[in-house]
């Protein structure tokens, strides 16, 4: 019973997407903690250049 247990690799597949996903993820979740000051001096341009039209 043991030995077919450790050769069942039913589910196998999906831990595997799962990892990935979740791997996938925290890329995406520190890249924006890195880059969020960035972000935030590119919209702050944006939006000074927007008021700076609109103000002749």
């Amino acid at each position: 019973m043991f030995n077919k247990f450790c050769r069942d690799e039913n589910g196998a597949t999906a831990i595997e997407y799962g990892l990935i996903a979740a791997m996938f993820g925290a890329f995406m979740i520190s890249a924006f903690v890195v880059l969020s000051g960035e972000y935030s001096i590119m919209f702050g341009t944006i939006s000074d250049g927007v008021i700076n039209a609109n103000n002749p």
